[in-house]
């Protein structure tokens, strides 16, 4: 179990790798509700993460979970003392805060400029995530930390980045201008209306039949000469018959 899940998290890695330039250290945006989760289970997550996703990880936070944390007392002590030792980063809510989730998502707008992953236990914000490109989620699940499988709004857009090569306007519209002013444009859409020719006769209905071979002409000589034995015969049987008679 422990193979297959690990097989599963690197085929997931190789994928924000290639089509996202996820790059190490791998930084992780933690909220309160997966460090309270991290330690219902006794997960390390310093120790434990970097070796599940293939290398360093930095463990990150904002203001407004920590403010979040702090907030609801002695029940998420604990959870508040793990996220304290993750480096903070700087969000645009300093002066008024939000709630922790409504922070970590504006985090990742834009297209998830900083390629931050996004650990959490709430659901609602996993699924906002899902619905952005490019975020992988990470969640807690019977003990162990799970790196979620790519959205289908991610591999869609990997789809469309493959078919199109997301070419942006400008270079498109300049491109045509360039074929313009080579003419490259309408030979092309020449090329188009031209329609295809009636074709010629059969070539090979053109060719000339074969002449007999030399086996063939001595077949048909030999044919002849016993035709005319033949004819020889009878004639000389019609000549006795009638000297018969006239006898």
């Amino acid at each position: 179990m422990k193979l297959r899940r690990q097989k599963h998290a690197k085929k997931n890695m190789g994928f924000y790798k290639n089509n996202f330039q996820f790059r190490e250290p791998f930084q992780v945006l933690l909220d309160g509700t997966f460090c309270h989760a991290a330690l219902q289970n006794k997960i390390q997550i310093r120790e434990q993460l970097p070796g599940y996703l293939g290398g360093p990880t930095q463990l990150c936070t904002t203001r407004c979970v920590l403010k979040e944390l702090e907030s609801l007392g002695k029940p998420l002590y604990g959870a508040k003392l793990i996220a304290q030792r993750c480096e903070v980063q700087n969000c645009s809510h300093q002066k008024d805060p939000v709630s922790g989730s409504a922070c970590l998502l504006s985090m990742v707008e834009e297209g998830n400029p900083h390629h931050f992953f996004i650990a959490t236990q709430d659901q609602d914000l996993a699924n906002k995530v899902k619905k952005k490109a490019g975020i992988p989620l990470l969640f807690i699940i019977q003990n162990t930390m799970v790196l979620d499988k790519p959205s289908p709004k991610s591999l869609a857009f990997v789809q469309t980045l493959q078919t199109s090569q997301l070419v942006p306007e400008h270079q498109k519209q300049s491109i045509v201008q360039l074929k313009e002013k080579e003419g490259l444009a309408k030979q092309e859409s020449e090329k188009r209306r031209k329609r295809k020719r009636a074709g010629g006769p059969n070539p090979l209905s053109c060719l000339k039949k074969k002449k007999k071979t030399q086996e063939s002409k001595e077949a048909s000589a030999e044919k002849k000469k016993r035709r005319r034995k033949r004819n020889r015969v009878k004639t000389k049987a019609v000549q006795s018959v009638q000297k018969n008679e006239e006898e």
